[in-house]
């Protein structure tokens, strides 16, 4: 399948994005959007990506403590289900992957991981410390299905998808109401960081129910882009030595009106992010 750049739309960055039965995205102003009634939530989560715990140079212990402080504050506030963590949750060395899940222990919510490019362990190593492995899929009540895919290897090499068993995932979830797919590097090359997955993507745009993408990788990206009527959307980061200027988390909410209410916080100022997009740091390592 040949994909053109015609069909990517970059989504001028707002405080909320409702994604509505028919799979039409709404975008809002932070200050005029009225958040739904607590009660009117059936799931909400929160995602997270990029800590490179144990990158040189960097406050990445400080980083990761104030994320988790952050999620349980969302915890005990409007409430939280679960926590996403999507890719790089480590810098390199095998030997952080230990202190980085003993880091994450403070967090009050179940907790969910993909690997990414620098999480160079092996897949023997990855299942040993998360207990999960590389690609798996959960469920959470009756019509919310989620898949995760892994996108690198453990020498750091972006990879496509594992093609067969995606499919396979996908034809076995059709029939939810709600499906979304956690990979943490995006399958186009619209960023420096994609790598172009034309199968995984074909595959994407013929799944009715698939709502929403997340991804991390890209540190300076935290809004959302489209390809045929579907949603990939991207989450900052947490530590690091680039990005966008403030840490920051995405927050999902499933209404049981059936709409997907999604936006992205600026942990320090406890603010939705609004139109306004702050300016990213220089790029590094």
């Amino acid at each position: 399948m040949s994909i053109s750049r015609r069909n990517f739309l970059g989504l001028t960055l707002k405080g909320v994005l409702v994604i509505g039965a028919g799979n039409t995205l709404q975008s809002f102003a932070a200050a005029t959007f009225k958040m739904p009634a607590k009660k009117d939530v059936l799931l909400r989560f929160a995602l997270v990506s990029d800590g490179h715990y144990g990158q040189p140079d960097t406050d990445y212990d400080t980083h990761h403590g104030r994320m988790i402080d952050w999620v349980n504050k969302e915890k005990s506030g409007r409430g939280i289900d679960f926590t996403i963590f999507n890719g790089d949750t480590i810098h390199n060395g095998p030997e952080f992957l230990p202190q980085v899940k003993t880091k994450w222990e403070a967090l009050k919510t179940p907790l969910y991981v993909s690997r990414g490019n620098h999480d160079m362990v092996t897949a023997e190593a990855w299942e040993k410390v998360w207990g999960m492995p590389l690609n798996y899929t959960f469920v959470k009540g009756k019509d919310t299905a989620f898949i995760v895919l892994d996108t690198a290897n453990e020498k750091g090499e972006y990879i496509c998808p594992d093609i067969a068993w995606a499919k396979e995932q996908l034809d076995k979830f059709k029939d939810k109401k709600h499906l979304f797919v956690v990979m943490h590097i995006t399958p186009f090359k619209w960023t420096g960081g994609g790598n172009p997955c034309p199968e995984l993507v074909e595959l994407f745009n013929k799944q009715a129910n698939l709502k929403g993408v997340f991804h991390g990788h890209d540190h300076d990206q935290d809004a959302v882009k489209e390809n045929e009527g579907k949603y990939y959307f991207f989450d900052s980061h947490i530590a690091g030595n680039w990005g966008t200027e403030y840490r920051g988390y995405r927050i999902v909410e499933v209404l049981k009106s059936g709409e997907i209410l999604t936006y992205q916080m600026d942990g320090a100022k406890e603010v939705r992010v609004n139109e306004k997009a702050l300016p990213p740091t220089p790029k590094g390592e």
